[in-house]
């Protein structure tokens, strides 16, 4: 696996990096689960300065941060920023709330006092996409962090600068050696990683493919893992929105990341009576982009983050198209970096391919639904089951329709949203567990039960 940094905008390879030897990950092994076991006598607060400190880097060297995630993976820098001041954001968050959420839980019996405790099970191994190259990595660090589980991060090989330089950040801290190590590992490896015994859990965030094989070998060893997988999120629209809203949101809620986010809104279900208006509304939204260098601030439209994943999306539009789908609307962009055309498809039959695929980049599918029922119902009707979004004036209307709705997160009014004190996670082959709020301190710590029987 070749580690490798390459500019999508000007196709400038940038840096090689060497893999990751055996010794390598021995090392970081021995670090963490020495560490580990000290941690486990040392309170929870006192880790927190740490943290504190790594949000304090993150925001004095957020533009020199968001600069190498722009280069590598191509977003606008502006996005960039606003990931890295999302990351020191979810960094305080733990630091100023875990201590407080992981005390002990007393429990009520009559058997006796009883209580869990949430104690630290060990290293965490973390396998991460490229899509957002430090938000992936800080949701699992920073929770574990806190927990008392060292973490080993295996990052995507189009990202390994911003793997090394969120490592750098965390020695800076003076944060304990073990806590943190960045390998760049091979597949290989990290079989070999997963089935250690030191290691006590998996976290991986990505493609389904790439989670089913990573489950496959952690369920092998019997890890506890965490999947956080593909989405085909709706964008419901239902009779009674506010259709200004709706245009204000609907573009930036497909095009942000250049529509390689897991929860942007990629299925537009729109009642029959706002169909056409809608259509119109996303189209002027799209052309409206303007694509250029993500350096740029002037850019609103980036490219998206290798060749291979604009040829295989490109593969896609055609298959569906071959199946019967309509062009509704393409923005052409004439400019020699990875840039796909912001693409508006309508027609898609359910028994069309594209029905029930993850398109990861800037293709809008719109749907029309005749009845509320049927706009649930197209919602639902799909293999994933991360996020979604439901526009009505009415919040209680909103509400009901959302819980109908088979999904792990509902945005109401809005395009997809991540705040630290928010869980983040799905159902269906979107994956399992949580990330980010309390629930993903949780996700690997040991509940501890404690009972004394003699005491009534």
């Amino acid at each position: 696996m070749a580690y490798q940094s390459i500019n999508p905008y000007t196709n400038e390879l940038l840096k090689t990096y060497p893999n990751a030897t055996d010794a390598d990950l021995e090392e970081a092994l021995a670090n963490g689960d020495k560490l580990y076991h000290q941690w486990r006598n040392e309170s929870v607060a006192s880790r927190a300065p740490y943290l504190k400190k790594i949000a304090e880097l993150l925001r004095a060297e957020k533009v020199e941060f968001a600069t190498i995630m722009t280069k590598e993976m191509g977003k606008l820098l502006t996005e960039a920023v606003g990931e890295v001041e999302l990351c020191a954001n979810i960094v305080d968050w733990y630091a100023d709330n875990a201590a407080e959420l992981l005390k002990p839980t007393p429990l009520k019996t009559d058997a006796g006092k009883a209580y869990y405790a949430k104690q630290a099970t060990g290293i965490i191994f973390s396998v991460e996409p490229w899509n957002f190259p430090l938000y992936q990595v800080v949701r699992v660090f920073a929770p574990n962090f806190m927990v008392g589980n060292p973490m080993i991060l295996k990052h995507a090989s189009n990202v390994p600068g911003s793997a090394d330089e969120f490592d750098k950040i965390v020695q800076k801290s003076g944060a304990p050696k073990g806590s943190f190590k960045n390998l760049f590992v091979t597949y290989d490896q990290v079989d070999k990683a997963i089935a250690d015994p030191r290691v006590a859990g998996v976290a991986l965030t990505g493609s389904e493919r790439g989670g089913s094989s990573v489950a496959s070998v952690a369920g092998k060893y019997l890890k506890k893992s965490s999947m956080e997988l593909g989405g085909n999120d709706a964008f419901v629209v239902l009779d009674d929105a506010d259709f200004d809203l709706v245009k204000q949101v609907a573009t930036n809620a497909r095009l942000y990341n250049a529509g390689q986010v897991c929860t942007s809104s990629k299925r537009f279900i729109v009642m029959a009576d706002l169909y056409d208006d809608f259509l119109k509304a996303l189209k002027a939204g799209f052309a409206a982009v303007k694509p250029g260098d993500p350096l740029d601030k002037n850019t609103t439209f980036a490219p998206m983050c290798m060749k291979s994943a604009k040829e295989d999306l490109e593969q896609q539009v055609k298959k569906g198209i071959a199946a019967g789908a309509k062009v509704y609307y393409e923005h052409p962009v004439d400019l020699p970096g990875q840039f796909f055309p912001p693409t508006i498809l309508t027609d898609i039959a359910k028994d069309n391919p594209l029905y029930n695929e993850e398109m990861f980049g800037p293709v809008a599918v719109v749907y029309k639904a005749e009845t509320e029922e049927e706009a649930i119902a197209i919602a639902s009707d799909s293999s994933y089951g991360l996020g979604g979004s439901v526009f009505s004036s009415n919040p209680e209307h909103a509400n009901q329709v959302s819980e109908k709705i088979e999904t792990g997160m509902s945005f109401i009014n809005s395009g997809w949203m991540s705040l630290p004190e928010l869980p983040f996670g799905g159902i269906k082959n979107s994956g399992y567990g949580r990330e980010l709020s309390h629930l993903g301190l949780f996700t690997f710590v040991n509940e501890h039960l404690v009972i004394n029987s003699t005491i009534k």
